[in-house]
């Protein structure tokens, strides 16, 4: 065979174009010289060793549960789980890939459509698929119990309802001809589908029994998601929006405004789980964001907040509207707006088809939308002429409609991020009391129907209507110590400092007032802090000066607001002061804020405290001092067991508590970092003294990247190192022993990285500063975001503080319990779900149970006990406060702010300035 760079040239027999003198080339030129030596003889003496086969690192696995804890006052409670009966277990579920094309053989890519297809196929070839049931996850798969006659199987549909009866070209929808016919050939006019269904795999219902035990295995998930899709399906066919393991009807009475054209939709949550009790589904309501339904100018009027239709932003609104689906009051048919018409309704021309001419041309003639709809279709339009027309077309073939003839279709969701007003106002509007959540319930699982779901009756799957009775234990609130040595008990999860001072006050000396155009009597104000201070056991001497901003500069960019102040501070004191007290004119959303705290934090070492004087008080006053004291390195209040150090296995031991968080940019915006909190206790044996380390990650990395970071053989610039050396030097010179890691934000499916990178990482930045070091670890991963849910039979409060549950709803073999430490005031409490991953220090179930219920007590932002522990908490409060650092740097106007992960390194992610050394261990997020 005759190669172009045959064995004549110089690299044509596979050697390298460097090697000038390549061996191989069949012309010797000089090829002796390049020989390698030959190797070493071998004494006849020397037996061969055995080369070992590198061990694999043994991976970490999530411990098990070391029995059950007993400590607290028993209490019986009610929770959101319902028992599943399952009775055949002996049989397979079949799972069938799906691949869905046109008759052209494109292949099918809108969604929605995919259900409507396989259940035509279900309908229409009965026989060919032996009367089997589907549960069919709208996508890629398809499952059945028991096989299908074949493991390939082909079927050609015919759905009437996808057709469109549009017209394609400039033309109006109605005016259909043998022109556009030719051209319908497009994917939401395609009537003809091809399915293939391929066998791909099998899964022994057996799985689920090892669900129940806890053995967690490929098959079970697997087994339990088929489940959890016949559910979905369910819904589906019920004509509900589906988000995840979440459905939403189609019922106004579940809708609430937001404001801005948006609403919330109230659904439900369902999973299939196994628990200590067996198999359970998992049902709570649910809150998804939909765009409020109906004529779409009253949309964009709300959305935009505008006067009326004449005063909308079209650039904007073009953005929203894109892709959402509308009606016509002209047909009943659906369609997807692909953007607004460039001119007034009452000037976009369009070719409208009049007929063949005797040739058989097709003859046309230039009109406007406006007069087409007025004059053809004798629809009277009131306000759309002198506005833009709803597209629904493709660039180069727009068919347009007046916007006054166009309504958005109900449940479409609305997945941009929400304002704070709107949030509060979705918070505000979708609690439920514990009371009315349990109705809501009830009420859901009677209507669902359940029992006449094919599918689950084939499975032999039944599912109780009673809610799961559980036995819980509360346990007592610990004891605090405030100042004078007095202690006291808090009741119901509060206490307060009424003729109380505080624990560790501390003098504030050097200080001043810095004033952003807020309204407010600042004299006033100085005086009842300072007497407030006075009463706590803070003395807070007269402040230098009060500096207001100069009225010139009001409305300058926020940077530049903060650069003029800083200016004037510098001109008027004598030297940098201890702590700065900032007046803001709002009280959230202040664009002042992030630039103010970076100027302090980072460029100067000083405290601040920022507040708003909207509606002063001595609680709001006492609040704020509570956070200035905690700041500048007093403590409000701590555990009994802190001053006479006496908590099980942390005071014997010098033990680092931890607590780490991922925080994230808006949903779709992959252009904004990360940002990772490491929070970390100090002075030992305390555990009520915090500092944190914040950095930038990847945009929507959830592991935390920079534990350790080796720069070179003696260097590392990760954050434990940080960690590890304030621990040393606050905790008299002393290496903690045993460290303990609270870890927030992860789910069920990132333990192992948890266990296995995260904590790898850690043990590496020990072992760089003593390779000697072998410190014990105890891994928890605290959840806020998950469904369970507690109630007290009939009472319509809350479970009480203290309430702690590990029997019964939780994992049949893994570590973990939930805990509702805070007494919750309004709507229904979620309690803390706690997954134990790791515990080499060897506590006791009850211990451990005490030491994260202390911890919700050492929070010192407030006189509560909160929801999840301090650490936690903390590291959330850093990561978000200088993430508002972050708003203010130069990002690129052009970067893409559409969904979707970035390519590794294609965004450079911007590094975070340091804290100034001052305030590098203080509690700055306070």
């Amino acid at each position: 065979m005759d190669h172009e760079n045959g064995s004549g040239t110089e690299n044509g027999n596979g050697t390298h174009n460097g090697d000038v003198n390549g061996t191989g080339n069949g012309h010797g030129n000089g090829a002796t010289d390049a020989l390698p030596p030959p190797p070493p003889e071998i004494p006849p003496n020397v037996v061969p060793l055995r080369a070992e086969p590198e061990q694999p690192k043994k991976k970490r696995l999530p411990v098990a549960r070391r029995g059950l804890a007993s400590k607290g006052q028993k209490i019986q409670l009610l929770s959101n789980h319902f028992k599943v009966n399952v009775t055949k277990l002996d049989g397979h579920f079949f799972h069938y890939s799906v691949n869905l094309m046109y008759e052209d053989g494109r292949a099918v890519d809108g969604k929605g459509v995919g259900r409507k297809v396989i259940d035509k196929v279900h309908s229409t070839y009965d026989t060919e698929l032996a009367g089997k049931d589907f549960a069919y996850d709208g996508e890629k798969s398809l499952f059945t119990v028991g096989p299908l006659p074949q493991n390939k199987l082909e079927f050609t549909v015919i759905l009437d309802e996808v057709t469109s009866s549009r017209n394609n070209g400039n033309a109006s929808p109605d005016n259909d001809n043998d022109g556009d016919r030719k051209r319908m050939r497009r994917p939401y006019n395609s009537k003809t589908f091809k399915v293939e269904l391929s066998f791909a795999a099998k899964i022994p219902m057996q799985a689920i029994g090892d669900a129940i035990r806890g053995q967690e295995t490929e098959n079970s998930q697997e087994a339990l998601r088929v489940l959890d899709i016949i559910l979905r399906q369910h819904a589906s066919k019920q004509g509900c929006l589906l988000v995840r393991q979440s459905f939403f009807h189609n019922d106004p009475k579940n809708f609430t405004d937001v404001g801005g054209g948006v609403l919330g939709c109230r659904g439900f949550h369902s999973s299939f789980r196994g628990t200590q009790g067996g198999l359970s589904l998992n049902i709570d309501v649910s809150t998804t964001m939909i765009i409020q339904p109906g004529p779409v100018v009253d949309f964009l009027i709300a959305n935009q907040n505008a006067r009326d239709p004449y005063s909308i932003d079209w650039a904007k609104a073009k953005r929203t509207l894109k892709n959402l689906r509308i009606k016509t009051t002209t047909s009943n048919q659906e369609w997807k707006i692909t953007g607004l018409s460039d001119l007034p309704c009452k000037e976009q021309m369009f070719s409208l088809k009049t007929g063949r001419n005797d040739a058989g041309e097709i003859e046309t003639v230039e009109v406007t939308v406006y007069d087409y709809f007025v004059n053809n279709r004798g629809i009277d339009l009131r306000y759309s002429g002198d506005l833009p027309c709803i597209n629904v077309g493709k660039p180069r073939c727009p068919t347009f409609f007046p916007l006054e003839l166009c309504s958005l279709v109900s449940l479409q969701r609305y997945t941009k991020a929400l304002s704070n007003l709107q949030r509060a106002s979705l918070v505000e509007k979708s609690r439920q009391k514990p009371k009315e959540r349990m109705d809501t319930l009830s009420h859901a699982l009677r209507t669902s129907n359940y029992d006449a779901e094919p599918m689950l009756r084939t499975c032999g799957i039944s599912i109780s209507n009673q809610f799961a009775a559980i036995e819980g234990r509360v346990l007592n609130a610990p004891k605090l110590k405030v100042g004078n040595g007095e202690d006291f008990f808090p009741r119901n999860g509060r206490w307060n400092f009424n003729n109380k001072k505080l624990v560790e006050p501390t003098k504030i000396e050097k200080w001043a007032v810095v004033n952003f155009s807020a309204r407010c009597d600042i004299r006033s104000l100085v005086r009842d802090l300072i007497k407030c201070g006075q009463m706590k056991g803070i003395m807070i001497e007269p402040p230098f000066d009060v500096f207001e901003e100069n009225l010139q500069v009001r409305r300058a960019p926020p940077l530049v607001r903060v650069e003029k102040m800083f200016e004037q501070i510098q001109e008027k004191l004598p030297g940098a002061p201890q702590f700065l007290l900032c007046l803001l004119p709002e009280r959230k959303n202040c664009d002042v804020y992030g630039p103010w705290k970076k100027k302090n934090l980072a460029d100067y070492g000083i405290v601040t405290q920022c507040m708003a004087p909207i509606r002063v008080n001595d609680q709001y006053l006492t609040n704020c001092l509570l956070k200035i004291n905690a700041k500048l390195g007093g403590l409000n209040s701590m555990l009994a067991v802190e001053q006479n150090p006496s908590i099980p296995l942390v005071s014997k031991v010098p033990t680092l508590l931890l607590g780490m968080d991922v925080s994230h940019g808006s949903p779709g915006r992959s252009d904004v970092p990360s940002i990772a909190a490491v929070v970390s206790s100090r002075k030992w044996p305390l555990i009520s003294r915090y500092r944190a380390c914040v950095r930038t990650q990847g945009s929507k990395v959830e592991m935390i990247d920079n534990l350790f970071k080796r720069v070179s053989d003696t260097e590392d610039q990760g954050i434990i190192r940080e960690v590890l050396l304030d621990f040393y030097t606050s905790s008299g010179k002393r290496k903690p022993e045993q460290i303990i890691i609270f870890r927030d934000g992860v789910s069920e499916s990132q333990f192992n990285q948890v266990l296995n990178i995260e904590l790898d990482q850690i043990i590496e930045a020990c072992k760089f500063l003593d390779e000697k070091w072998n410190p014990k670890f105890a891994v928890i991963v605290a959840q806020k975001n998950h469904h369970t849910k507690f109630f007290q039979p009939g009472s319509p409060d809350n479970v009480p503080p203290g309430t702690v549950i590990d029997n019964r709803v939780c994992h049949p073999r893994n570590y973990d319990f939930y805990m509702c430490a805070h007494a919750g005031m309004i709507g229904t409490t979620r309690p803390t779900h706690y997954h134990v991953l790791l515990d080499e220090i060897g506590f006791s179930p009850d211990d451990l149970q005490e030491l994260v219920h202390s911890l919700s007590y050492v929070y010192q932002r407030s006189t509560t006990a909160i929801s999840v522990v301090a650490p936690i908490c903390y590291a959330h409060l850093a990561a978000t406060q200088v993430g508002q650092w972050m708003k203010f740097e130069d990002t690129s106007e052009t970067s893409s702010s559409q969904g979707g992960v970035t390519a590794e390194g294609a965004i450079p992610v911007p590094q975070l300035p340091r804290l100034e050394e001052k305030v590098a261990s203080s509690m700055f997020f306070c």
